[in-house]
């Protein structure tokens, strides 16, 4: 009878340690597929129909965002964003350098360390950032 009881209160501990594990388990799952990638990659035509940019000072900048968020960028200069432009099928801005200079004075944009293909390069500041993960509702 002592032998029996002392089975029962091993299995018994045994099953409520597997149930510690397994809810465990279950717990860090959920956070590691939260942190996963998403596989399937976004177009830059998707990413501004998310952010909805109203003006071409605006769209510029949107664009500079995906191409160092998504395209992996570490700066991008004018024939980035009008290829960018173009892919978007978004009619280009007749004058690119300068909706680059207007984020420029709103602290949008600045320029990198190093040019890119021997042109003038740039990078999306934190208040870039901010605005166009905002939608263009704060600060515009």
């Amino acid at each position: 009878m002592d032998n029996k009881n002392t089975i029962e209160e091993r299995v018994s501990k045994l099953e409520i340690r597997v149930s510690e594990l397994a809810s465990l388990l279950n717990k860090n799952a959920i956070n590691i597929t939260e942190k996963l990638p998403n596989t399937k990659k976004l177009s830059v035509t998707e990413f501004l129909s998310t952010k909805m940019p109203h003006s071409d000072v605006q769209k510029t900048l949107a664009i500079a965002y995906y191409l160092e968020k998504y395209e992996h960028l570490n700066s991008f200069n004018v024939d980035d964003i009008k290829s960018h432009f173009r892919l978007a099928r978004q009619p280009l801005p007749q004058n690119v350098n300068d909706k680059i200079n207007i984020n420029i004075k709103k602290g949008y944009i600045m320029d990198a360390e190093e040019k890119k293909d021997s042109k003038k390069a740039w990078i999306v500041t934190n208040s870039g950032l901010e605005i166009v993960e905002s939608g263009f509702k704060n600060k515009e």
